[in-house]
């Protein structure tokens, strides 16, 4: 296959496998009295394929926020391939390659598909003339889009939605990508073809941080998961290591989180129901977590 996310001419050659290329050092932010990064740490290197699970409100997207360049931190500092980036905006950031989708897709609705490509191609990774073409098409093609280039953006339903997406943040070039909920909503078919997709750009080198509620989606794809939950990661490791810890499992309300989340239906069907709240307040702390 050929490499579908488009280089930027010129640019020095990423870290090594080895190198860190994303540095978080004691990064914090709140709201008020709303926390959603409290003195966070995280390295990501080249080619990882990191998973973020953790309830709403637990600071997933403003994580993502923080690192894009569309929120400032409090303190701490954010490096990227070595340099600092902690006071670049999202433009810039963009420019040196991370890349990132938003959970409710707001392509341009009256463009076709192959324009908003297009766009993201030629303003985030700038190329232009026939080398933004291509890529914009390779891109279509990667993402499954080819029979929708014509199409109105506005006209696709939700799948075509999310691989729209995703077209436009692999389009922009990047070197980090950051996947937020890309899942949500899907039928599992549809999570399937999402995963190969998203195989495939890692397969190209690309960093990629997945933030998913599809918690099978994670364990299947990537080879190290955490847990977010107020602002600080209470879990980092392998995925199932991470799943079986008791605070992580205390977060997601006594749910019976394991190997059970990735078997075929058919099995699933047929495994032991999970064991009920192991605390009488449940019911208590399930509007609490819904509320944030």
């Amino acid at each position: 296959m050929p490499d579908a996310v488009p280089s930027r001419g010129g640019d020095p050659p990423g870290p090594s496998a080895d190198a860190a290329l994303l540095e978080l050092t004691g990064i914090s932010k709140s709201f008020g009295r709303v926390v959603v990064a409290d003195n966070l740490s995280l390295t990501v290197g080249a080619g990882d394929l990191v998973g973020i699970v953790g309830p709403n409100g637990a600071g997933k997207s403003s994580l993502f926020g923080l690192i894009a360049g569309d929120l400032a931190p409090s303190a701490g500092e954010i490096t990227f391939d070595g340099a600092p980036v902690t006071r670049l905006d999202a433009a810039a950031r963009c420019r040196l390659g991370i890349g990132r989708t938003f959970q409710v897709p707001k392509p341009f609705g009256a463009m076709t598909v192959f324009e908003n490509v297009l766009v993201a191609v030629q303003q985030g990774s700038g190329l232009r003339r026939r080398p933004s073409y291509a890529a914009a098409s390779a891109i279509v093609d990667l993402t499954g889009l080819t029979g929708d280039a014509n199409n109105p953006a506005e006209r696709l339903g939700l799948l075509s939605r999310k691989r729209l997406e995703l077209a436009r943040a692999l389009a922009t070039g990047p070197r980090l990508l950051l996947l937020d909920e890309v899942a949500g909503g899907l039928t599992d078919p549809e999570v399937a073809q999402l995963a190969t997709i998203i195989g495939s750009v890692r397969d190209e080198g690309v960093a990629i941080i997945w933030i998913e509620h599809v918690v099978h989606a994670l364990t299947a794809a990537v080879h190290r998961l955490l847990c977010l939950y107020s602002g600080v990661f209470i879990g980092d490791g392998a995925p199932e290591a991470v799943l079986a810890l008791p605070a992580v499992r205390e977060v997601f309300l006594g749910t019976e989180i394991s190997a059970s989340l990735h078997m075929p239906a058919a099995e699933a069907a047929d495994a032991p129901e999970p064991a009920g709240p192991a605390s009488p307040h449940a019911g208590v702390d399930t509007v609490r977590q819904e509320s944030r």
